[in-house]
């Protein structure tokens, strides 16, 4: 049966946690850029002159789907990776699949999980850029407070 694992992590995290998952095997990973907060309801930034709250804070949710048996593999590996010890980490969440198709070839279930030929998994081993500064330097802008 197939599964989806969907992740919310750390901005930061996102290098480190893709070129893990590439590693053990994983080399279609879909990211998108969120909005949210957990447990911690968000965070107290402090300026010279005044507090405030940002109840929401930037994430990245990483979703991909693998056969069940890889669940516990991948689901390791992105807690491993994305952990920093405190709070706001992030969560991750399995679900069941259905039906999967993949549009160029029309097949489905594992069938389309199968990738051979048609991408290069070894060019894709290389770790992805790290991008940690950029995200650094864009929370410290987006949340600076303007005098």
């Amino acid at each position: 049966m197939l599964k989806k694992v969907e992740a919310y992590i750390r901005l930061e995290k996102l290098t480190e946690v893709r070129s893990a998952l590439v590693e053990v095997g994983v080399p279609a990973v879909d990211t998108v850029e969120v909005q949210g907060h957990g447990r911690q309801t968000g965070i107290e930034l402090a300026g010279r002159r005044s507090s405030y709250t940002v109840d929401t804070l930037p994430r990245i949710r990483l979703t991909v789907v693998v056969s069940g048996e890889d669940v516990p593999r991948i689901v390791e590996t992105i807690r491993e990776k994305a952990a920093t010890g405190t709070q706001g980490d992030g969560a991750i969440y399995v679900c069941p699949v259905d039906n999967l198709v993949r549009v160029s070839t029309g097949e489905v279930d594992a069938d389309a999980l199968v990738y051979e030929g048609d991408i290069d998994i070894q060019g894709m081993l290389s770790p992805p850029p790290d991008l940690s500064d950029f995200f650094a330097f864009f929370l410290e802008r987006k949340y600076r407070i303007d005098e």
